[in-house]
């Protein structure tokens, strides 16, 4: 039996760059990418609107971050369409939105909270409650570190979302002992280089063992030393 392997994010090239690297590995794998809702100016909005290039293999479901009733309802149909999911890989690279604190609208705040941090806890919650009762499975969470250039206007909102899922990331990974499935953090300082972060986590997931539950894995210019 292949794998079952589930994949959800943002709709980033970083999340193409797993899906892609998930399609070599089987024939099909489901994947939800949360809905950029968020505003912006006209050139990332024209970019948002770009179709997402085809993927080998991909299943896409339809997720609603905001709703527990669609965190669960993807987490059975992903288990349905591909018999068991086997691993799971949360992937956060939220969308710019660069802006003055004092023109941050009350929407964006609440689609923030909504999709970018209330979402990621209700699909951690059913894919922990599946793993756990299945007794195995592998759950990664995926991230990258890379901070804005001092002379860029300031973005308020994607660090924010940001720095709550590395904070569930550590949260998750400091439990893992005590759960019978592993759980793996990687992050990434190298930007611009997705798909080599994409087959590092592969190999890792590919890789694992004892030692690898709770661990983070950090990718970057000196990841060999780390």
């Amino acid at each position: 039996m292949t794998r079952g392997i589930f994949i959800a994010g943002n709709d980033c090239a970083l999340s193409r760059a797993i899906e892609t690297e998930a399609g070599k590995r089987v024939e099909q794998f489901a994947s939800a990418m949360i809905p950029n809702r968020l505003s912006g100016t006209p050139s990332q909005l024209a970019a948002r609107t770009k179709n997402s290039p085809e993927i080998s293999g991909r299943m896409q479901l339809e997720w609603n971050p905001s709703s527990p009733i669609s965190a669960r309802t993807i987490t059975i149909a992903a288990e349905n369409r591909l018999e068991n999911i086997d691993e799971a890989i949360l992937i956060c690279s939220p969308p710019t939105v660069r802006s003055a604190a004092s023109d941050i609208t009350l929407s964006d705040i609440d689609i923030l909270i909504n999709d970018h941090i209330r979402g990621w806890l209700y699909l951690v919650k059913e894919l922990t409650v599946h793993f756990s009762a299945k007794k195995k499975g592998a759950l990664s969470l995926v991230y990258p570190d890379i901070s804005s250039g001092k002379d860029d206007t300031a973005d308020i909102l994607g660090p924010a979302a940001l720095a709550s899922f590395r904070a569930l990331t550590s949260s998750l990974l400091a439990a893992a002992r005590s759960e019978s499935y592993t759980t793996m953090g990687f992050m990434t300082t190298d930007a611009g280089n997705e798909t080599a972060f994409a087959a590092y986590i592969f190999k890792a997931i590919d890789e694992i063992n004892k030692r690898s539950n709770g661990k983070l894995h950090k990718f970057g210019k000196f990841q060999f030393f780390k």
